[in-house]
């Protein structure tokens, strides 16, 4: 499995970016995805989660009203669309896939299987 981000840069505070994480080599339609942050000295937090069939979502409180999560299973493609970004933003996102097809969302790391390599999100101020 692999998961390839793409769509991190410098934005500024108020600004938006869509970040994406394109999947392959197995059946990306069948399983959750979520994604997740990691500041520098922090420990990795959880950010959404997306059900395989998109019907049910999960949102950090910290992103609530700002972020959408969404994926497209005929493009094997997961999605974070983010809004009025903070400097608090500022991170490493990864997208990350389940260990195990057709769960509910989770915000715990441990549960999924597959990670991306991460993309940098800069938010200045």
């Amino acid at each position: 499995v692999q998961l390839v981000e793409s769509g991190g840069g410098l934005v500024p505070a108020g600004g938006s970016l869509r970040l994406s994480c394109a999947a392959s080599g197995r059946p990306f339609i069948l399983y959750a995805m979520g994604w997740f942050r990691q500041a520098p000295g922090k420990e990795r937090e959880f950010v959404a989660a997306i059900t395989w069939s998109g019907a049910s979502k999960d949102y950090a409180d910290s992103v609530k009203g700002r972020f959408t999560i969404y994926r497209d299973n005929d493009k094997n493609t997961l999605y974070l669309q983010m809004n009025s970004l903070k400097p608090e933003d500022t991170a490493v996102y990864f997208c990350a896939a389940d260990r195990s097809p057709t769960r509910a969302t989770t915000p715990q790391p441990d549960e999924y299987g597959y990670w991306g390599q991460g993309t940098q999100v800069t938010v200045s101020s």
